[in-house]
């Protein structure tokens, strides 16, 4: 999308933003390998223990959908494609990212070192899959609704299910156990939905069956060593941007359980100026979602490394 009719000799005012789990694919860090940004992988190999370079290349759809290697993939991979654009001249002056791309966005932000970024994601990834694996769920996208309704779907099917993401207009995310999840997408049918997708996640996530998760995430918080980030970095929890150090440990922690209102924060950061958002990560969801929330503004995703150039092109007008 061209910002040339409304940008014309200005600065575009941009957001990088970057997705989470469930947006990892089979390779996908294929079309970077070779490209000056890879070196990002062997850092965070190093520093997680996890061989990431092989969940990029080689790991298979079932070994991907594995809560660590689902998030630690994606936050690697973000950070290989943010490193390539910032390589080739664009910044953002803000920042935001879905669940686990937060812990993305506060890194690119300089809100945490590299290096405290790897750890929390793979401390907050283990954590939640053993957190999963002693409380079994799962999560549906609902299609067709809005937050109200869904809620009221999910209060009619029991206590066991609740709304875990607020992702755009007319697309809420249920989470919970099977049988509740079920009844509450059932319900929401009925109620006009138009239809409802399972996720390809490994559990109830942004949902209280993550409570047994925060001891050991709030005990790696306490020793990260955050940083006033360099850029406005938006919070899930509350569709806000946080500037001081001090705040991310406990917005952090209680994004584990809370929903992540992803609509609002899109809505609010156009409200703030921002005019071209930056998907940043593999896929496209968040450029999809963005387009539904707020059509006015500007959209890319970079994917892939022939994507820098178009956004370069982008951000000067040309």
């Amino acid at each position: 999308m061209s910002l040339r009719a409304y940008r014309r000799g200005a600065t575009v005012i941009v957001a990088f933003t970057f997705p989470g789990q469930g947006s990892q694919t089979v390779a996908g860090g294929t079309p970077w390998v070779g490209s000056p940004s890879w070196e990002v992988v062997g850092r965070a190999s190093e520093l997680s223990g996890v061989d990431v370079e092989h969940l990029l290349l080689k790991a298979d759809g079932e070994e991907l959908r594995d809560t660590l290697n689902a998030q630690l993939s994606t936050f690697v991979l973000s950070l290989v494609m943010c490193d390539a654009v910032r390589r080739a001249g664009v910044e953002a002056e803000h920042y935001a990212g879905h669940s686990l791309g937060e812990y993305t966005a506060l890194t690119a932000a300089g809100g945490l070192g590299f290096a405290d970024g790897v750890c929390l994601v793979t401390v907050r990834g283990e954590a939640m899959r053993a957190a999963s694996a002693a409380r079994a769920g799962v999560m549906v996208a609902v299609i067709g609704l809005d937050e109200e309704a869904i809620s009221d779907a999910c209060a009619a099917a029991g206590t066991e299910v609740w709304v875990a993401n607020d992702n755009a207009p007319g697309q809420i995310v249920i989470a919970g156990a099977a049988e509740a999840v079920a009844d509450a997408a059932a319900a929401a049918r009925e109620a006009g939905a138009r239809k409802a997708m399972a996720l390809p996640v490994a559990g109830a996530f942004h949902t209280p069956y993550m409570e047994p998760a925060r001891p050991a995430l709030e005990s790696a918080l306490t020793v990260a060593r955050f940083r006033d980030p360099t850029g406005a970095v938006w919070a899930n929890v509350d569709a806000s941007p946080h500037a001081r150090a001090g705040d991310w440990p406990a917005v952090l922690s209680a994004q584990l359980t809370a929903p992540v209102r992803w609509r609002e924060t899109i809505e609010n950061m156009a409200g703030q100026g921002v005019e071209l958002l930056v998907e940043l990560g593999p896929g496209s969801v968040l450029t999809g979602l963005a387009k539904r929330t707020v059509a006015e503004a500007g959209r890319i995703s970079v994917g892939e490394p022939e994507d820098v150039p178009r956004l370069v092109e982008l951000v000067a007008g040309a």
